[in-house]
This record gives structure tokens, sequence and C-alpha cells, in this order.
């Protein structure tokens, strides 16, 4: 009797990507001027610029023109995508979500003559601070792992960082949405769920969002409402560092072998940028200690290397040991907790003058850094937008990346973070010139003072120089709550033609 026959489920993973960020721009260099901050610190450390959305834009305008712009640049048709998923922090609705953005891409295509979205997509919407959008990636592969195979699947990343005036968030605004095709046999990057690394804890008083920080406050234009975090600047940053080690840890235990040889032998490794310098503090801290964990398993080489980092820092290796296994620790109570790596921040420094961090950590991160420094950050869309440029910029200038494997590193706070493994696929470059991301940058309209003061508290941009943005825009917001009709609160919207 003949075996039966097995299955095999196709890979899958991204077949293209769309960037859309609103047209208002502040330049950093600008902003120091009118803060008094320093310049070239700020460049360094945080960016050049970041993005704000205009006063007829909310998270859902801009995840609909991102999405446009994916069915145009890749020629998808809309009658076969099953699955449309939105990853956001920035929603302004607590009942529908992703289903907002369905009805204004569905408006925008009828109005260009052209069939809608299919009557049985899902739409979902995801949270989970920055990280929701690679949850929402997630659930995309899986459809198509399971119920959606000969379907296509849209993720969209979309999210607006506001900060309050003064405060040391404030150059790390932004605004902007990344939308994903997703199916089997993928154009770009094919991505390995099944050898992912997953981590998650309560770390309470990392970065938050209480319904709190809205009472008392008068809504601007359009019923704009300042969505202002509660954070904690150096805590925060230890439970991002924390998070990127556990979720490797799990990934590593997957794979087995050397730690440090799968890092140096990626092609490229992008991360959650919430500005520049954080990705390339937790990657270097990750290359240490991986070399700490070879050395444990008796590898001399990593051992060696080490401890020369150790001895040029004037730390104790095994004080940096207990530092990574300990990790952040959660608040107890209203206090937060000591700073979770003195000594490994030590190291970190040391480390930052020697011949292997250019190669493991500054090389790691190169593609699309450059692009990534004018965008601020984008919450759940900081990634794939990251990833976007870089696939952007290595198809710009003929980078040999077929077959080579990359890896993507999410976080969102509170904590939890997602380490997946990605290969590209032969023939990647054709998918990845059609992201267009000079495009997405083109047409910033560059803010003055007074423009950028408006815009941030009262959301409102009555000088602002060159034209409005194009795509879906917020018409009104109903007001009427009386006996026949209730809209108070909600959105009525408009299409002004391709994004």
């Amino acid at each position: 009797m003949a075996s039966p026959s097995v299955a095999v489920n196709p890979p899958v993973g991204i077949s293209g990507m769309a960037v859309y960020l609103p047209p208002y721009r502040v330049d950093l260099d600008r902003w120091c001027e009118w803060t008094g901050n320093d310049a070239v610190k700020t460049r360094a450390v945080v960016g050049h610029a970041f993005r704000m959305p205009g006063p007829d834009q909310n998270v859902y305008t801009l995840a609909a023109n991102a999405v446009l712009r994916l069915l145009s640049h890749y020629a998808v048709d809309p009658r076969r995508v099953g699955y449309l998923a939105l990853g956001t922090e920035s929603s302004s609705d607590n009942a529908a979500g992703a289903v907002v953005v369905r009805g204004l891409v569905d408006a925008a295509l009828t109005a260009e003559g052209k069939p809608p979205l299919a009557r049985d997509c899902e739409v979902p919407e995801f949270k989970h601070a920055c990280l929701g959008g690679v949850y929402a990636l997630k659930g995309g592969l899986r459809y198509l792992a399971c119920d959606g195979r000969d379907r296509q699947a849209i993720v969209v990343s979309a999210d607006i960082a506001e900060y309050a005036r003064g405060s040391t968030g404030e150059p790390t605004q932004g605004a902007g949405a990344v939308a994903m095709l997703l199916e089997a046999n993928p154009r770009l990057l094919q991505l390995d769920l099944a050898a992912a690394g997953s981590a998650s804890a309560y770390r309470g008083l990392d970065f938050r969002k209480p319904f709190l920080r809205f009472a008392g406050q008068t809504p601007g234009r359009h019923g704009h409402l300042s969505d202002l975090p509660v954070f904690n600047g150096k805590y925060s940053t230890d439970c991002y560092t924390d998070a990127t080690l556990r979720a490797l840890d799990a990934l590593f235990a997957k794979r087995g072998g050397s730690h440090a040889a799968y890092l140096r032998g990626l092609a490229a490794v992008f991360m959650h940028r919430p500005y520049h310098h954080m990705p390339r503090n937790a990657l270097a801290m990750a290359y240490l200690a991986a070399l700490d964990h070879d050395a444990a398993q008796g590898d001399a080489e990593a051992a060696q290397a080490l401890e020369a980092c150790c001895a040029a820092a004037e730390v104790v290796h095994a004080e940096v040991s207990r530092e990574w296994r300990e990790g952040t620790r959660a608040c107890a109570g209203d206090a937060l907790p000591v700073d979770a790596y003195p000594a490994a921040s030590r190291l970190l420094k040391a480390f930052r003058k020697r011949d292997g961090y250019r190669d493991c950590v500054e090389g790691k991160l190169r593609l699309g850094s450059a692009a990534a420094m004018e965008l601020g950050n984008l919450y759940t869309a900081a990634l794939p937008a990251w990833l976007a440029a870089g696939l952007d910029d290595a198809a710009g200038n003929d980078v040999a990346l077929d077959n080579h494997e990359l890896l993507l590193l999410g976080y969102g706070s509170g904590d939890a973070a997602e380490a997946i493994p990605a290969r590209v696929v032969p023939g990647w470059q054709a998918a990845a010139r059609a992201i267009r991301f000079q495009v997405a940058l083109a047409g910033a309209v560059d803010l003055d003072r007074q423009q950028y003061a408006s815009l941030h508290d009262q959301g409102a941009l009555d000088d602002a120089q060159g034209t409005g943005p194009a795509g879906v825009v917020i018409d009104h917001v109903g007001t009427h709550d009386d006996h026949d009709l209730h809209d108070r609160g909600v959105a009525y919207y408009r299409y002004l033609g391709q994004p």
C-alpha cells in the first residue's frame, strides 16, 4: 500500500512594501535653533528630521494612503485580498480599526473605477505599543499558511508619535504608515516563523498611554487630542535592551550553535527604531551577550575577545554576565528599579572603539539607515519603514542579497519583542524597486517655529507652505448627539486622488 502523500506548504513572506509619510516636516537642525539643543549631538543620536500629520489626517488616513500606494505599485487585484490588518497604537476609535481603513480604501478604489477589496476580507487590528505591526504581520503569515493559502494579505502599520514640547522625547516624534503585501512564494522576503523567537514581560512604568491623559483637553480641529505618552526614558531603554536579548535567546534556543557566528553571518539587521542610536546600542549589547554565551560553551576565541573588551572597559566579566542574565526588573509599586546594565554599558562604550564594532554592528545596520534618519519615530511603522528603506537602498546600489539571511527585531514597550529570520528570495530586486522610497520622502513641507507649535498643540496649520496632502483626508467630524442621529466624534472622509 502506497504511503499517503504529505502536503508541503509553500513558503510565505513579503512580496511588496509601500510607504506613506505626511508632508509636514520638522528639520532637527532648525528645531535645535528654536530650543537651544545641540544640533551635532541631536543629528548623531536622533536623526535629521521628523514628519507630522496635517490637520486633515489621522492614523486611518495614513494607513489607507499607504495601502492605496501598495495596490498601485504592485498592481494588486483587490478581490484577491483576504486579510487586511492594522497595527497601531494611535487608534482614535475603540470599536472600529482596520475596517475603517478598508472603508477608505474601498471608497478610493470605487472613485478610480476599480473593484473594492473582497467582501470576505478579514479586518483585525493589533495593538501592543510599537510591536503591534509585527504581531499583525505574524497574523497575516499564519492566515496564508492556513485558510488563506490561495489569497493575498495586506498588513499596514501606521502611527503618530507625539511628545510634549520641551520633553526629552520631543525630537523623536514622527508619523507615517507602511503597507506590506504578503503571499505564498513571496517576491521579496521569505519569513520563517518556526525559527522565530518571542519574549514578553510586564513592565508597568516603561511606556503607557492611559485614557486619563485626555481628561480636560479641549479638542482641536477635527477633534484633535494630544496623544502624549507617559514614559521613563532610561528605564524604557533598559526594557528595550532586555526584551531584545530575551527574544534572541528564544531564537537561539531553536537554532543551536554559536550565537555570535549567527549574528556575524547575517547580511543585515532591521530593528525597531525610536531614534538612530537605540538599535545600535541594543544590537551591540546583543553581540557582546552572544560572545558571553559562546565563551561559556568553551569557545576560546569568543572568550578572548570578550575578556579583552572587559579589560579595556575596566569591568568584571562575571558582573556583566550577571546583568545580562538578570535583565530589567519590574517596577516595585510606583518606584523605578535601578539601572539594569551599568557594567554592560561601560563595556559597550569600550566595544564601540574596537574593530569588531564596525563589522558586527554598524555594518549590519547600514542598509537604509541614512534615509531612515529622515523619518523620526513611527512606532509600529518604524521597523517596516527601515526595512523598506533598506531593500530600496540595496536594489538601487546593486547589493548582492540573493538567498542571504536577514534578521527582523521588533519591540513593543511594556515589554515584548520578536526576532524573525528572513531570507531574501532570488529576483527580489524588481519588487524592491517598486517600493519607491524616495517618492515617499518627496514633497516635504518644512515648518517654521510658529507653524510647528500650532500643528503640535492645536492640530491647526493656517499658513503652511505648499498644498495639503492628496489621497484620503478627513472632511469633517460629526457633532450630532440627539434622538435621531448619534455621530459625535465620528470622522467623515473624502478622497482627493492618488496619494
